[in-house]
């Protein structure tokens, strides 16, 4: 049928994290024929007393989605783990993009939803997606957990959402260009650059970071966090120290900044990066492309949700 539908393709009690050492899972499923918006993970847990400090995105270390080959989603979280007691990278990464990262905050019975914006067109046969998880080492216990895999079809969906291997880059105490690589086999523009510090401390000089396509000047850490919408109590994360009834609203997430870089083309991005410490940042690309989503005969829904990476990105920027 047109318009939203939810399938559950996977669910297991074994992908959880641990407090003894970081883990790794991999795994894969068909998928149903039909427009693709997102991927949504619904994770459980049950765990012993702050055994993850802040929201539980936190504790992923890595998530690549690869759909019929193809991977639609690799992203890396710089700093991860249970002890992290400030908001996660890759929850404010997803609801920077279109995405989603909520949970209703506790501090033992842990409850998280992540909605990862994708954007594919299942053909006319089965599709096949592969999962690759890690998971950070978490602060204290965990007894028990479950790992629910969605889909979530949307035929009013807009953009083909690709989240590229970040480009890694080794800083000295100075200005530096940094050349963010984007592939050339993944159709689109560029929708925005995250970036990310190998601790949860920014490390930026006066001169912050230049995006040679926008602007003659450095803008530094907080100026960038104006443009993106962050200042404006743009970052929403779980907190059970904070409150437990509701999130908890916050300007930054340490070490981390979403570049909104107003649907780039043409390749490489070029950044000029003011570090004023010795340190290692990524920076992670998110590509879209134009989607047209196919109607289906029959019953159908009127209303429609349309689903646009870029419009979402820039919808904080204005």
């Amino acid at each position: 049928m047109s318009g939203i539908t939810y399938t559950k393709f996977h669910e297991d009690t074994t992908t959880i994290p641990n407090d003894s050492a970081a883990s790794s899972f991999s795994f894969g499923f068909n998928v149903p024929t039909g427009p693709l918006e997102s991927i949504i993970l619904r994770m459980t847990a049950s765990v012993s007393t702050n055994a993850v400090l802040a929201d539980y995105p936190n504790v992923i270390s890595n998530l690549r989605l690869t759909l019929n080959g193809e991977v639609a989603h690799d992203f890396r979280q710089a700093v991860n783990g249970g002890s992290n007691n400030n908001p996660s990278a890759f929850g404010y990464f997803l609801n920077s993009i279109g995405g989603r990262a909520v949970e209703k905050p506790s501090d033992t019975a842990k409850e998280c939803y992540m909605v990862i914006p994708i954007g594919r067109q299942i053909a006319e046969s089965v599709g096949r997606l592969e999962v690759v998880v890690g998971f950070g080492q978490t602060a204290a216990a965990v007894a028990s957990g479950t790992f629910q895999v969605w889909g979530r079809f949307n035929t009013a969906t807009q953009t083909m959402t690709t989240v590229s291997p970040a480009t890694s880059f080794n800083h000295a105490a100075s200005i530096e260009q940094v050349v963010v690589r984007i592939p050339q086999n993944v159709p689109g523009v560029v929708a925005g650059i995250l970036v990310q510090n190998d601790s949860a401390e920014d490390d930026l000089g006066s001169q912050g970071i230049r995006l040679m396509a926008q602007s003659a000047y450095g803008l530094d850490a907080d100026f960038l966090r104006t443009f993106n919408g962050d200042l404006y109590n743009g970052v929403l994360y779980a907190d059970d120290d904070a409150s437990t009834t509701q999130l908890t609203y916050a300007q930054q997430v340490s070490g981390g900044i979403f570049l909104p870089t107003l649907n780039l083309v043409g390749g490489d991005v070029v950044l000029q990066v003011d570090s004023s410490a010795i340190t290692t940042r990524t920076y992670t690309p998110v590509m879209v492309a134009p989607f047209n989503a196919k109607d289906s005969e029959g019953v159908r829904q009127t209303a429609t949700i349309s689903a646009n990476t870029s419009t979402a990105i820039l919808g904080h920027v204005e």
